[in-house]
């Protein structure tokens, strides 16, 4: 009998689909081939999960769960057929990449939680592991990364999630309530940067003094 999926193994599963999709919508703007396509999937996928379980010390979740593989694949080759029919590929990668990051930010705020590690840890590998598959992608594919497109909500979206749901963890919700609130919180303000232009204020360069 197979055994029951656990919440922290169902997130892992949706981040690497999704972020798949978006690795596949990358290598279809830098025109790769199909093995490119299948590589740029993968390392987005798995790349953030697989720093945080490196971190935390323990297995890869891919290497106990070889299907994540697969499904970064399937993603992949889905992207290949479909990205030609898709007109605007850096909207579509932009929307994609906000639906994943909620959840890839819960998995590894769950990760932790289930290793015993404390608040600040716990965020941060929230935040690793929403963030760097993405910036992984964006470097190998030449793009500037959305994580750090000036003034963007992505880092300080996955903050402010990992943040409300170790938060609600700490005032004894339920994982479910807790994890359902850091994927509203991050999904809320990364939407409203993409949708109402919410920006943090950035670095303007001033003449020197005379």
């Amino acid at each position: 009998m197979m055994a029951a999926m656990t919440l922290g193994e169902a997130l892992d599963y949706g981040s690497v689909f999704i972020f798949a999709l978006t690795g596949g919508l990358a290598a279809s703007r830098a025109q790769l081939d199909p093995v490119g396509f299948l590589f740029i999937a993968t390392l987005t996928a798995v790349g953030g999960g697989t720093v945080r379980d490196v971190i935390l010390d323990r297995p890869v979740f891919w290497t106990i769960e070889p299907a994540n593989l697969g499904l970064a694949a399937a993603g992949g080759a889905l992207m290949f057929l479909w990205a030609p029919w898709i007109a605007s590929r850096r909207r579509a990668l932009d929307w994609l990449d906000a639906l994943a990051l909620p959840v890839a930010v819960t998995a590894g705020v769950s990760a932790a939680v289930e290793t015993g590690d404390g608040p600040t840890a716990t965020i941060v590998m929230g935040v690793m592991t929403g963030c760097l598959g993405g910036l992984m992608r964006d470097v190998v594919c030449n793009e500037v990364p959305v994580a750090l497109r000036q003034g963007e909500l992505y880092v300080t979206a996955a903050l402010a999630g990992a943040g409300a749901g170790v938060g609600a963890l700490a005032l004894d919700a339920s994982p479910v309530e807790a994890y359902g609130l850091c994927v509203a919180a991050t999904l809320a303000l990364r939407a409203g940067s993409l949708l109402f232009g919410w920006r943090l204020p950035t670095y303007r360069s001033r003449p020197p003094r005379t």
